[in-house]
C-alpha cells in the first residue's frame, strides 16, 4: 500500500489489517486499518502509530517520504494497544524530541510500557503547538473511549484527527469516504458506534457540543480506523448526533434463541402482531447472528423484544451472553418485552425482564411464558404481545409518556 496525501505535507502512513475477524468480542468481518499520519514541517510530526505487528508497515510508509529519524514529535491521541502497541519500537527508531499526549495519556503510556523517562510533553484542551507553518490544537476527549483519549486539529488545513471517534473497522485500499461503497461504509460506521461507543453516548453529546462551541472549520475528519472523511464529514457527524441522542428508527427487533422451536413459533407470532400494527421488524436468531451484529440493530431500533426458553432455571447460554454484552453497552430509550417457552420452571422470562429493566428499558408487557409447545390460544397471546409493543412504540415516538408495567 502506498502512502496517501491528505493535504499539502500531510500523509497517511498507517497499515491495513486484512486478516482480523475479532476485536475483543466484536466481529470485524471486513478487517480494519490502523491509521497514522505524518506532517512534514519545521518540526516533523507523526500522529499516532499502529498495532505492534504492523510496525514495519508504518516504517516503510514513513521511509518512502522522509528518514524516520527526522521525526521530531510523536502525538499519541490514544493508548489502546491497536494504536500504541508499536510505540516502543517507534520511539527507538525515531528518538523523538517530544511525545505529545494528555495527562492521562502519559499515565497510560507509563502503565503500558513502564518508561517514565520518555520525553513526555503533556497538553490540555485548547493548547496549541507550532510546527512551523502548521499549528496543532488539542482537545481532550476523556472516556471516548479511554481516559487518555484526545483529538488533534491542524488549524491551517482544517483536519481533525479523531482517534477512535468517527471510524469504522474496514480494510480497504481506498483511503477516503468518497472512494468506497456508501452502504458498506455507513453500515460499518454504525456497527462501530453500536459496539464501542454506545456506552459513552452522553459524553459524545457533550463532545459534539464542545466542538461546535470551538467553532472549528472542518474539511476532513481523520480517525484511527477506516477511511478519512473528506467529501462529507458532516454525514458522520450527523449520524453521531442521531446515535448519541438514542433516536430509534421506529422499527422493532425480536432477538431470540430456541431449543425445540417452541420459542421460534412464539417469535414469529410476536412479529405478526407488530406487522398488523404497521411496525417494521426484524427477526434475529442468536444461533446464526453474532452479538455485535445484533447490537448494530439494537442501536437503531425503537423496541427490543427478547425470546428464550428456560434451561436449568436460567436462560440458554447465547441469550445470557448477549444480555451481558448488551448490558455493558447500555443502550437507552427503548421499549422492551420478553417471552419464552419452558418445561417445568420458567425463569427465563423473569431474568430477561430483569436485565431489560436494569438497562432502563420501558417494559410495556409483563412477559409471556408458555409451557412446552404453544397452542392456538398461546400463539394469539404472542400476537397480542406484538400489538402491545407496537402501540407503546407509537406512543413513545409521538412523545407520549409510556410507563413500565414491571
Amino acid at each position: 500500500m502506498k502512502t496517501v496525501q491528505l493535504a499539502e505535507n500531510i500523509y497517511w502512513v498507517g497499515a491495513i489489517d486484512w486478516l482480523t475477524r475479532d476485536f475483543h468480542g466484536y466481529s470485524t468481518n471486513r478487517g480494519t486499518t490502523y491509521n497514522a499520519f505524518l506532517i512534514i514541517d519545521e518540526k516533523v510530526t507523526l500522529i499516532d502509530t499502529v498495532k505492534k505487528p504492523y510496525f514495519k508497515d508504518l516504517m516503510y510508509h514513513i521511509s518512502s517520504i522522509i528518514d524516520p529519524k527526522k521525526i521530531d514529535y510523536l502525538v499519541v491521541n490514544h493508548v489502546e494497544m491497536d494504536h500504541s502497541g508499536s510505540i516502543p519500537e517507534v520511539v527507538e527508531a525515531i528518538n523523538p524530541e517530544k511525545i505529545i499526549c494528555s495527562k492521562m495519556g502519559q499515565k497510560a503510556l507509563v502503565q503500558h510500557f513502564h518508561q517514565e523517562d520518555w520525553p513526555y510533553h503533556i497538553i490540555s484542551s485548547n493548547e496549541e503547538i507550532s510546527l512551523g507553518k502548521k499549528t496543532l490544537q488539542f482537545l481532550e476527549t476523556r472516556m471516548l473511549h479511554w481516559p487518555d483519549s484526545m483529538f488533534t486539529y491542524v488549524k491551517e488545513d482544517q483536519i481533525l484527527f479523531t482517534s477512535d471517534a468517527f471510524g469504522e473497522h474496514l480494510a480497504t485500499s481506498e483511503r477516503f469516504d468518497d472512494e468506497v461503497n456508501q452502504d458498506v461504509l455507513m453500515h460499518e460506521a454504525t456497527k462501530y458506534y453500536a459496539n464501542i461507543l454506545t456506552l459513552y453516548s452522553p459524553l459524545i453529546k457533550k463532545l459534539l457540543a464542545s466542538v461546535q462551541e470551538m467553532d472549528l472549520p472542518i474539511k476532513m475528519l481523520a480517525p484511527d480506523h477506516g477511511v478519512v472523511w473528506r467529501t462529507n464529514p458532516g454525514k458522520i457527524i450527523e449520524a453521531y448526533t442521531h446515535w448519541c441522542n438514542n433516536q430509534g428508527n421506529g422499527k422493532a427487533i425480536i432477538v431470540y434463541d430456541t431449543m425445540w422451536k417452541s420459542t421460534r413459533l412464539m417469535a414469529e407470532k410476536v412479529a405478526e402482531g407488530l406487522q398488523e400494527e404497521g411496525v417494521s421488524y426484524k427477526l434475529i436468531d442468536l444461533q446464526v447472528n453474532h452479538r455485535s451484529d445484533v447490537m448494530t440493530d439494537v442501536l437503531e431500533s425503537s423496541a427490543v423484544i427478547l425470546g428464550c426458553p428456560t434451561l436449568n432455571n436460567g436462560m440458554l447460554p447465547r441469550m445470557a451472553g448477549f444480555l451481558m454484552y448488551m448490558r455493558g453497552l447500555r443502550p437507552t430509550n427503548k421499549i422492551g418485552a420478553s417471552f419464552g417457552s419452558y418445561g417445568w420452571s420458567g425463569e427465563a422470562v423473569k431474568l430477561m425482564n430483569e436485565s431489560l429493566k436494569e438497562m432502563k428499558f420501558t417494559m410495556c408487557h409483563k412477559g409471556l411464558k408458555v409451557q412446552y409447545v404453544p397452542q392456538e390460544n398461546h400463539l394469539e397471546e404472542c400476537v397480542e404481545l406484538g400489538r402491545t409493543v407496537a402501540k407503546s412504540m407509537a406512543d413513545h415516538m409521538a412523545g407520549k409518556e409510556v410507563e413500565s408495567v414491571i
